[in-house]
């Protein structure tokens, strides 16, 4: 799974129809090319990726400013909704996806209905659990990890990220229970955190 496709899906979606340099500059806006290098050419190579799997549609419509050939344009088809939808939700429910893609998962959590969302982030959570769980159940009690060496270290590092991200998880789920953003189907008069 790639945090550029999931990216490129959802800034073509949020545009309804997009040209490659509209996702490219929406994606830099989001600073995504720090942190999911979205850089030109992995988005044209996404952009062109997808539209050969069904999942966008190309439309030679935009002139040209400087006198070329006319911008292609893309639009997410049926397939690709479906597809976009589902990297969502998988990032988000992934007990260990990578930084980048469970960042552009977070960043286009409002595109799923609150309900969903905080559903999808439950289960993250129950997943953070069962994971610092199996972490542990195989420890002595009592165990002193900085007895261990490295091997105590390392089960620490393990420890460390299953709570912090239980932690981040927790708070976000917090966060959309007392209704921050605006998500999918609602109205913005419904969210106290609206602009």
């Amino acid at each position: 799974m790639s945090a550029v496709r999931l990216l490129v899906l959802g800034a073509v979606r949020r545009r309804g129809q997009a040209h490659g340099y509209q996702v490219l500059a929406d994606l830099e806006a989001w600073g995504a090319h720090e942190w999911a290098r979205a850089t030109s050419g992995s988005v044209y190579h996404a952009l062109k990726a997808m539209t050969g799997q069904g999942l966008l549609v190309m439309h030679d419509t935009t002139p040209s400013t400087a006198g070329g050939p006319p911008r292609m344009e893309y639009t997410v088809t049926d397939a690709g909704e479906q597809a976009y939808l589902d990297l969502l939700r998988t990032a988000l429910t992934n007990r260990d996806p990578r930084l980048d893609l469970l960042a552009a998962a977070v960043g286009l959590i409002e595109d799923l209905p609150r309900a969903e969302a905080i559903a999808l982030l439950r289960q993250r959570l129950q997943t953070m659990n069962e994971w610092r769980a199996s972490i542990t159940a195989h420890l002595p009690p009592g165990a002193d990890l900085d007895t261990w060496g490295p091997v105590g270290d390392v089960i620490g590092l393990w420890l460390h990220t299953a709570d912090t991200r239980r932690d981040w998880t927790s708070r976000l789920l917090h966060r959309l229970e007392q209704g921050a953003y605006r998500m999918a189907g609602e109205d913005r008069a419904q969210t106290p955190e609206s602009p």
